[in-house]
């Protein structure tokens, strides 16, 4: 009896989780399902959680990561505006944004499907920007010249714009560039128009100094020119006030001769005296013979 019991309760629980399994489904925190009847959308897409559903074939749970999926595509080549032949590479992070138009647009969901299309947008894409730039918007010698960024954001647009056209519910989060390379039959002649252009910009920074250093020559020399004439014009300045001066006094020296050679000696004593020495001299030689005639009992100071 007791045996019979628990074979039957085995056999409840069973059928309890058989049940479960047909008429529940569960959705995770980081998924968003779509169920269809029939094979159409019946409803909006199941948050995380526990739902009901009918069992196949009447109804169908289609299960999509909603978290950031990154795709690299493939090495391309592309001819740019002056006919250079560029190699590119793109990396591009997306996710699921509308989950039943992207179940319409691909096949049970396909992820395998989407990147697939989404390799051909950026094929597309990458032709259309790189074809309306020149190479040196990818490689210059001058860092102000490359255009990586607009490159980027005009391919990002392109993408962003097809996905909302057709709407294949997916949505762009970043795109850049991942490789960027030159075919070895171009690599040469991209390296001698860098040589070529890094010698421009050599030449003009040597103009440019070139062109300072005669500007501060120029004006050291003005400069110059401008001092000298201010000191000639002060050294002619204190000439002519000597020389009129010396016009004042020369009548008198004229008319007392003397007068003039007892200054002159006295001049010299009084320069002689102001170096600060003790001078030891010959009371007999110019100018000293002054003090011959001085009285021996003057007072001393």
């Amino acid at each position: 009896m007791k045996r019979n019991l628990l074979i039957i309760i085995v056999g409840a629980v069973l059928v309890v989780i058989f049940a479960l399994l047909l008429f529940t489904f569960q959705v995770r925190q980081s998924e968003v399902a779509v169920v269809t009847t029939f094979g159409r959308i019946t409803g909006p897409p199941c948050q995380p959680g526990l739902h009901l559903k009918w069992p196949w074939p009447i109804q169908q749970v289609y299960k999509f990561d909603e978290r950031i999926q990154d795709f690299q595509d493939k090495f391309s080549e592309n001819f740019t505006a002056d006919n250079i032949t560029l190699i590119m590479s793109i990396y591009v992070g997306w996710r699921i944004s509308d989950a039943p138009a992207f179940l319409n647009s691909f096949k049970d969901g396909s992820v395998s499907a989407a990147q697939s299309q989404l390799q051909s947008m950026l094929t597309s894409a990458k032709s259309a920007v790189v074809g309306s730039n020149s190479l040196s918007a990818f490689v210059n010698a001058d860092p102000k010249q490359l255009k990586f960024d607009q490159i980027q954001n005009e391919i990002e647009q392109a993408v962003r714009d097809e996905l909302q056209t057709n709407n294949y519910g997916i949505q762009i989060e970043f795109l850049g560039i991942k490789k960027l390379g030159l075919p070895a039959s171009v690599t040469e002649a991209v390296f001698t128009r860098m040589k070529s252009e890094r010698n421009i910009l050599i030449s003009q920074a040597q103009n440019e100094g070139a062109a300072e250093a005669i500007k501060i020559t120029a004006n050291a020399n003005r400069q110059a020119s401008e001092t000298l004439a201010d000191a000639q014009a002060q050294a002619t300045r204190i000439e002519g006030e000597g020389v009129a001066e010396a016009a004042k006094t020369l009548p008198i020296f004229q008319e007392n001769p003397d007068l003039a050679v007892f200054l002159l000696r006295i001049g010299a004593v009084q320069q002689a005296l102001n170096q600060n020495a003790t001078l030891i001299f010959d009371q007999h030689m110019p100018p000293f013979d002054l003090f011959q005639d001085l009285p021996t009992n003057m007072p001393s100071h």
